[in-house]
């Protein structure tokens, strides 16, 4: 039974079992989300200003992403504070439960897909939508891959056929969106 503590009011009166991240989880995600934040800022600063084409200075490149990663660093340490005002670090770090382990097994698999369709498949000569069909279609099958129920694992040609038209869909409207409503050129 989680501490109570730790679980919110609301739960507690509904009867809702929340599992809760230990203080010291949230400390070492502050830290992972502050360091991103720093990254995704360093990254919008350094961008091309464009005042060479007479650019309005706030709508630059890279002014909404600079926006974001100050947010993540603002919340990144709002979360710091939470988890040592909780005693992250007087507390022993608990031991790892199957699902925890899954759980980061998980997001570990999306940051390679992730890193995979940024560093390999965007900005080298294939078109974008094509390589964020690819992108989607892989994440939807490995993911289906994982899955916890048995039928859900099936790859069978319904699975695929399903993943493909979800990939292009979504990534021919990203495109779309980007390319004609926000006059963004994608790579």
């Amino acid at each position: 039974m989680a501490d109570p503590a730790l679980v919110p009011e609301h739960s507690v009166a509904t009867g809702i079992d929340e599992e809760r991240a230990s203080p010291r989880a949230d400390l070492r995600d502050s830290i992972g989300w502050m360091i991103l934040g720093v990254a995704v800022l360093v990254g919008s600063i350094t961008m091309d200003r464009l005042e060479q084409q007479n650019i309005n200075p706030v709508t630059v490149p890279g002014l909404l992403p600079g926006l974001l990663g100050i947010g993540m660093i603002l919340l990144g340490l709002v979360l710091c504070v939470r988890s040592l005002r909780l005693g992250a670090l007087a507390h022993a770090t608990p031991a790892r439960t199957a699902h925890e382990r899954e759980a980061s097994r998980r997001v570990w698999i999306a940051i390679a897909l992730c890193c995979g369709y940024a560093v390999v498949l965007v900005g080298h000569g294939i078109p974008f939508w094509i390589a964020s069909s690819i992108y989607v279609t892989v994440s939807i099958l490995v993911f289906r891959r994982l899955s916890n129920d048995p039928a859900g694992r099936r790859l069978d040609a319904r699975a695929w056929i399903q993943a493909l038209v979800i990939g292009v869909l979504s990534s021919v409207v990203t495109w779309l969106v980007f390319e004609r409503l926000f006059l963004v050129r994608m790579p």
